[in-house]
């Protein structure tokens, strides 16, 4: 069977590129096959767990979809890692293939003396390129199957160069270590960026992680102060108070909200919150949105645990506050 079926045809496609991209060898339909099946298997012990505590069973839909959606992530992440990792180690690749070319050596072997194996995992694509080369495949068509596969907008812009180099008829090597020192150049401004925009990513994880989380444990005693003040009072001085002719700044009503409500919302809202924020760091940091999902789970933690430290300190002190008056 072949699970991949399920899935609409875009995002199938996708999937199936991830697949190839992360470097997994096994087929993407028996991959995605063992995936579906986990996340079968971790949802029915899940949602077996979460019955006893009287959660119902609509949860079991929501439970395998945040699964399956957290394998699909992971997959992704993997490929985006691995292109990555290709990218910063193609201009040594690229300037070792140029020192051969200049030794005299053939376009083929120039390839295949390249495949070595710190350039993990670049060394496999470079090995079958230069195989491809020499059982007659054509250098040019052998480097855009290259491209494709490797599926690099990076690499794919560097292969397009050398390509019309040779189709110029150009000093190859000359080509290959200009371009090798121009993308050594680009890596370096890069990072120059990345470290200038870390501060905003800082901002950003302490204003999502502790600032939100603050505000929302703050917002939800005060609700609850409100809620007991206004159960104690009598609904006859409610409605005295409500319908009295005297301008007083406050009128007390019976506050319909339950503290359960505020809690749920504030939780769901913070998970939310760290979602987006996430989204924002990866796009500023890395410049693709899903490079800030690793942060996801450890960012809800943090969160989570101060909106509870701090609803829990907050209460108590208000409320021995309240009761001491």
């Amino acid at each position: 069977m072949n699970t991949l079926k399920f899935y609409p045809i875009k995002l199938r496609k996708i999937y199936e590129l991830n697949i190839r991209n992360a470097g997994i060898e096994s087929p993407p339909e028996k991959y995605h096959n063992t995936i579906f099946w986990i996340s079968l298997i971790l949802t029915v012990l899940i949602s077996t767990v979460l019955y006893f505590f009287g959660v119902t069973a609509f949860s079991f839909i929501i439970i395998f979809f945040l699964i399956h959606a957290f394998f699909f992530f992971k997959t992704s992440l993997q490929a985006s890692a691995r292109i990555r990792k290709m990218e910063e180690l193609f201009p040594d690749v690229i300037s070792l293939m140029a020192s051969n070319l200049r030794s005299g050596i053939t376009i083929e072997k120039a390839f295949l003396m390249a495949a070595r194996p710190e350039f993990d995992p670049l060394d496999k694509e470079i090995l079958k390129t230069g195989k491809e080369i020499t059982t007659g495949q054509d250098v040019v068509i052998a480097l855009k199957i290259m491209s494709d596969r490797i599926n690099s907008e990076k690499i794919s812009k560097v292969i397009a160069l050398i390509i019309s180099g040779l189709k110029a008829g150009g000093n190859i090597s000359d080509l290959l270590d200009q371009t090798s020192r121009n993308m050594k150049e680009k890596e370096v401004l890069e990072k120059k960026t990345r470290s200038t925009i870390l501060m905003y990513v800082i901002f950003i994880f302490f204003a999502v992680g502790a600032g939100a989380p603050v505000l929302f444990g703050l917002s939800s005693v005060l609700v609850e102060i409100v809620i007991g003040l206004t159960s104690k009072l009598p609904s006859s001085a409610l409605s005295s108070t409500a319908s009295s002719s005297i301008n007083i700044p406050l009128n007390f009503s019976q506050v319909s909200i339950s503290l359960n409500f505020v809690i749920y919302f504030s939780v769901i809202f913070i998970i939310v919150t760290d979602l987006i924020s996430c989204f924002v760091i990866g796009l500023v940091n890395k410049g693709e949105g899903k490079e800030g999902l690793k942060y996801l789970i450890p960012l809800i933690i943090i969160s989570l645990s101060i909106f509870f430290v701090v609803r829990t300190v907050l209460s108590g002190l208000l409320k021995g506050a309240i009761s001491f008056l």
